[in-house]
């Protein structure tokens, strides 16, 4: 095996990209604003692989982030000046394309750049998934990407990667660690998942905003050692704040419960501790970690059919009367068209008295889906028909758009072994990159798992006078998407306030506070370390971001719904 990348015994990891539309100067300001040794970039998310699979189908010579391609005209070069590899999963569906036009970049620029990429991670073409499938692609590990940095390369593209694997790949590299490296591989697994969303572990969407100036966070890095902890911090001079309740909202973002299995390990996040480690430095350690899975998460997307929504607006005195108007005027309609799906909603934005006429007003929505286009022009058509012939005050938010697509996400499971994980190097090499059993040796060699017991719960709050408030005066939340579940993460910050929320806040009690989620599997996680109970909610997102169920289709906001509904909270906290 080759030797380990030569480096410091610290490796500076930072990342420029949580999504595809990410900050654009993230890139340069990242290469310019203080040391690093490999700069990452996440662009794919459930929603972006739809959008590059749509991409592919009017030219097979896209599907890549080709935000990432125009950052490079500057970004290469002063990567190349610096001594920084830029490891990126941009390539999306086509990570040997955006390879080449990279390299013929740097041809271009005159920049020496030494360019590989991984694949395997498409699909696609198995008979296993049925028809309609747009795109199919296994997460893939951190390996292929330590294979490439390995052999030299100073850019290394891949397609479908696990969000964490943009971390694991530079730093087994760079500290040649083995399948068998549970513990190291898991810490990070764990600063790779507080990096992935750039921003947001520097202050970016944080409940407690107010106490930081985050006008313009800065975004993250991490400086890994080599028994896998890792010390989260940032740029100096950068906007924003590293903390340990920013790092906590981070990585309670997007999990489930103690362990946050990956093809590189299953990381236990209730091992994780954090501490702060001075200003804007948050300390991760004491990670644990156990075999991964002998299988492979794949995300398959497809296109569902076409969907057409209009929301009405109802304005002033009677809008309960007014909504049912408006559904029995569409009644024929909808059953001479018979949709797939037809979904009425009331959302009352309104109040009485209202000094102002936008806030007198409550939308009615209609969302109408089918697989035929022309179902949801005609109903379209028929609300644009009652604008002379309705309730008083009538009109619309907008006026009724053409049909537009919508996806469907669908997590299936692959053994590991079947997918054919390949590092192309530098100098056009084909090295197949084993799955993490079998480059360990059989499971049992790794270690075995972790028994998760049930957490202790803290002795509860001495009974005492409380007062109704918003959750939210005395805890954070965070919360996202993963396919159609949706997961609210809650903490708080003090043991006394630990003591109060671990035993006030259940399932029964969390369904009180958000009725919408009645009907839906709710599971709760109890996280003690970091004083965080993480709650997922299964199916509330109906078939995933792109099929745009609800109003809130990745639940980015359902935290902060939560935290303002109000409950007893004992008065020693507020």
């Amino acid at each position: 095996m080759p030797a380990p990348l030569p480096a410091p015994p610290v490796l500076r990891i930072g990342n420029a990209s949580g999504f595809y539309g990410d900050r654009f100067d993230a890139l340069r300001e990242m290469l310019t604003g203080g040391p690093l040794d490999v700069l990452t970039g996440d662009y794919l998310a459930e929603l972006t692989m739809l959008i590059l699979g749509r991409d592919r189908l009017k030219d097979p010579g896209r599907g890549y982030a080709r935000t990432f391609l125009s950052q490079l005209e500057e970004g290469l070069g002063l990567a190349a000046d610096r001594g920084v590899r830029l490891v990126t999963n941009a390539g999306g569906l086509n990570p040997a394309g955006l390879a080449e036009r990279v390299a013929g970049l740097a041809d271009r620029l005159g920049v020496p750049a030494r360019v590989a990429h991984v694949t395997g991670d498409d699909l696609l073409g198995e008979d296993r998934w049925g028809q309609g499938v747009l795109t199919a692609n296994a997460y893939l590990g951190g390996a292929g990407i330590a294979e490439c940095l390995r052999a030299g390369a100073t850019v290394v593209v891949t397609g479908r990667v696990t969000d964490a694997a943009l971390v694991t790949g530079p730093a087994a590299a760079h500290f040649g660690w083995t399948a068998e490296d549970l513990d190291p591989l898991a810490g990070a697994v764990v600063a790779g998942h507080v990096l992935e969303c750039g921003a947001q572990a520097t202050g970016g969407n944080y409940a407690f905003f107010g106490e930081h100036d985050v006008r313009r966070p800065g975004f993250p890095l991490a400086e890994i050692h080599a028994d896998g902890s890792a010390v989260v911090t940032k740029h100096p001079g950068t906007g924003g704040a590293v903390t340990v309740s920013t790092v906590t909202a981070q990585l309670l973002y997007e999990t489930a419960g103690a362990r946050y299995m990956g093809p590189d390990t299953t990381a236990r996040l209730d091992t994780v501790r954090l501490a702060a480690d001075g200003p804007d430095r948050v300390r991760i350690s004491g990670v644990r970690g156990e075999p991964p899975p002998p299988t492979l998460k794949v995300g398959l997307t497809r296109l569902g059919g076409h969907r057409t929504e209009v929301a009405f607006v109802l304005t002033g005195l009677d809008i309960d009367a007014k909504a049912r108007l408006v559904r029995a005027q569409l009644d024929g309609v909808l059953a001479a068209r018979r949709p797939a799906e037809a979904r009425w909603s009331l959302a009352r934005t309104d109040r009485a008295d209202a000094p102002v006429q936008e806030e007198a007003g409550a939308l009615l929505r209609l969302v109408v889906r089918d697989h035929d286009p022309e179902v949801g022009r005609a109903v379209g058509a028929a609300c644009v028909e009652l604008a002379l012939a309705s309730y008083p005050g009538f009109h619309v938010a907008t006026p009724p758009a053409k049909p537009t697509p919508y996806g469907v996400f669908e997590a299936a499971y692959v053994d590991a072994g079947t997918v054919r994980h390949v590092a192309v190097l530098p100098d056009g090499t084909r090295v197949p990159v084993l799955p993490a059993a079998v480059r360990a040796g059989e499971p049992a060699a790794v270690g075995e798992p972790l028994a998760v017991e049930d957490p202790v719960l803290p002795p509860p709050l001495p009974a005492g006078p409380t007062r109704r408030a918003p959750l939210g005066l005395v805890a954070g939340a965070r919360s996202g998407d993963k396919g159609g579940s949706a997961n609210v993460g809650v903490w708080v910050r003090g043991d006394d306030a630990w003591r109060w929320l671990a035993h006030a806040l259940t399932v029964e009690r969390f369904r009180e506070l958000l009725p919408e989620t009645a009907g839906f599997a709710v599971t709760r996680h109890v996280l003690p370390n970091l004083r965080a109970l993480n709650f997922v909610v299964d199916g509330i997102l109906g078939e995933g971001v792109a099929s745009q169920a609800r109003f809130d289709p990745q639940a980015k906001a359902m935290g902060e719904w939560l935290r303002a509904r109000h409950l007893e909270i004992p008065e020693v906290l507020l």
